[in-house]
């Protein structure tokens, strides 16, 4: 059952949506016009995740929506708890935040399309999902964080009929060829796996460049590893905060080589 039980708007720029989930009484869309609201977008969303992905999903989610980048860093303040300097840079370059049991929303600009609107709640309601595995929030590599965000954003706008993963695929790829600095200096995943490193390298080198890299060396990883490796990657964390031997354990690789082995891969197909 899914129940929302406030819809609560205010002067300042906030609608929030507390929504309680139970997995079992969820029915997967497969039609994006069934989500024409908020709530059953998230409702919607994470049936898709708990059913096709096997993701943990809270009993208890509160979506907020903020009506503008000044509402937005207001809201990172006070509903997520962020220092006043990381909510003023969030909100600079960011939509939206997942964190524990709640995502907030950028409802802005007024243009945005439907697509862009449920894949943003997939991303985030993926970081919600990764929280609840670990039991705590930045306790996985962030690269790999948001290449997995990306990617279940992209595998439920294909479920809905509104895009594909190979087109994204097509896509990043083609990004690469167009941003030719992007792999000039490696990939430096052990770097960028921090929350600190990963904001930094796409504060240099740009969002959408940055975040299409991060999906192409996710979804090389799904391709030799399997999806179900993903989950136990981040409920590892529950266990040991050891980075570097969770990443092994769960991907049967070591992180440097894995790396390397991605960066081939990206530059092959980079040349093509």
């Amino acid at each position: 059952m899914c129940l929302v039980t406030v819809l609560a708007g205010g002067s300042d720029g906030r609608v929030v949506v507390p929504l309680w989930l139970d997995p079992l009484a969820l029915a997967p869309p497969t039609d994006a016009r069934a989500l024409r609201t908020t709530d059953d977008a998230v409702r919607g969303i994470a049936a898709i995740m708990a059913k096709s992905f096997g993701l943990a999903v809270p009993d208890r989610v509160t979506v907020h929506v903020y009506g503008g980048r000044r509402a937005f860093e207001q809201g990172l303040m006070r509903d997520a708890r962020v220092s006043p300097t990381l909510a003023a840079k969030l909100s600079d370059f960011a939509i939206g935040v997942g964190s524990r049991g709640q995502v907030l929303l950028n409802d802005q600009p007024p243009n945005r399309t439907e697509r862009e609107w449920l894949r943003l709640i997939a991303h985030e309601l993926t970081h919600v999902s990764q929280i609840e595995l670990a039991a705590g929030e930045g306790r996985g590599e962030q690269w790999l964080a948001e290449g997995m965000a990306e990617w279940v954003a992209f595998s439920t706008l294909e479920r809905l009929g509104l895009d594909t993963l190979e087109r994204r695929r097509q896509a990043a790829t083609a990004g690469l060829r167009s941003h030719a600095t992007l792999l000039q200096q490696g990939l430096d995943l052990e770097k960028h796996g921090t929350p600190q490193g990963f904001t930094a390298w796409h504060l240099r080198e740009g969002s959408m460049a940055v975040y299409q890299l991060a999906f192409l060396i996710t979804d090389y990883l799904i391709e030799r590893r399997g999806f179900e490796r993903m989950r136990i990657y981040f409920a590892s964390f529950r266990r040991s905060s050891d980075r570097r031997a969770n990443f092994q354990t769960a991907f049967g690789v070591s992180l440097a080589d894995f790396e390397a082995d991605a960066l081939v891969r990206l530059k092959t197909a980079s040349a093509l």
